[in-house]
């Protein structure tokens, strides 16, 4: 599913929050008699759209992989609400600058022009209420109160490089979930697997699945 506010083709959408997006997927699966998935998987903000949709148990998942996931911060609101407006003007400086300065917030060795040239018409179509409602509510997304426990097991993955900035994560899928396993890819920071490493990524999707 392309993310409301972030999708090329519908430039006019706006971000709702990870509960609504959540809730239009499980709507949209309902509408089309589809009860039961074979994978599921989301990846940073999509994970959190993912542990949203497992918490709701309204589907059932047969795997379940949670790469690098964003989960809910626990702390004060005030916290939560000065890091998300540090986020906020992080990504628009990036929206208002040009490819060759965000250049220099992406790891040349891995990001190529044509890569950087994708991030700006992403960014260029994202409204400010988008990109606000977008770091709020993955940094602050509500569970329902009774936590649907899935049959199989939810498997988080992370990059080896961003082991430290996922402590919290790991720690909120420990004490949500009760079967969860992990899984560190090597070498990769956040979000990286599989827009970097496509054929490794499919071939470890693919054999987790079986």
């Amino acid at each position: 599913p392309a993310i409301p506010g972030m999708d090329l083709d519908a430039p006019t959408q706006e971000f709702t929050s990870i509960e609504e997006i959540a809730e239009e997927i499980e709507n949209y699966l309902v509408l089309k008699h589809i009860t039961e998935v074979e994978c599921i998987y989301g990846c940073s903000m999509g994970g959190a759209i993912a542990i949203r949709l497992i918490a709701n148990g309204k589907v059932q998942m047969n795997h379940i992989i949670v790469d690098a996931g964003i989960t809910p911060y626990r702390l004060p609101k005030i916290i939560c609400f000065f890091i998300a407006v540090g986020d906020f003007l992080m990504t628009l400086i990036g929206k208002y600058s040009s490819v060759k300065m965000l250049g220099y917030m992406f790891d040349p060795k891995k990001y190529t022009r044509e890569d950087l040239l994708y991030v700006k018409s992403v960014l260029k179509n994202m409204s400010a209420k988008t990109i606000w409602r977008a770091f709020w509510s993955t940094d602050n997304y509500s569970m329902p109160i009774i936590i649907h426990q899935p049959d199989t097991p939810v498997n988080y993955w992370y990059g080896e490089n961003e082991k430290k900035a996922r402590k919290s994560d790991i720690t909120f899928v420990k004490d949500t979930f009760k079967n969860v396993s992990f899984s560190e890819n090597k070498g990769q920071d956040h979000a990286e697997f599989a827009s970097l490493y496509p054929e490794e990524f499919c071939r470890k999707l693919y054999g987790y699945c079986q």
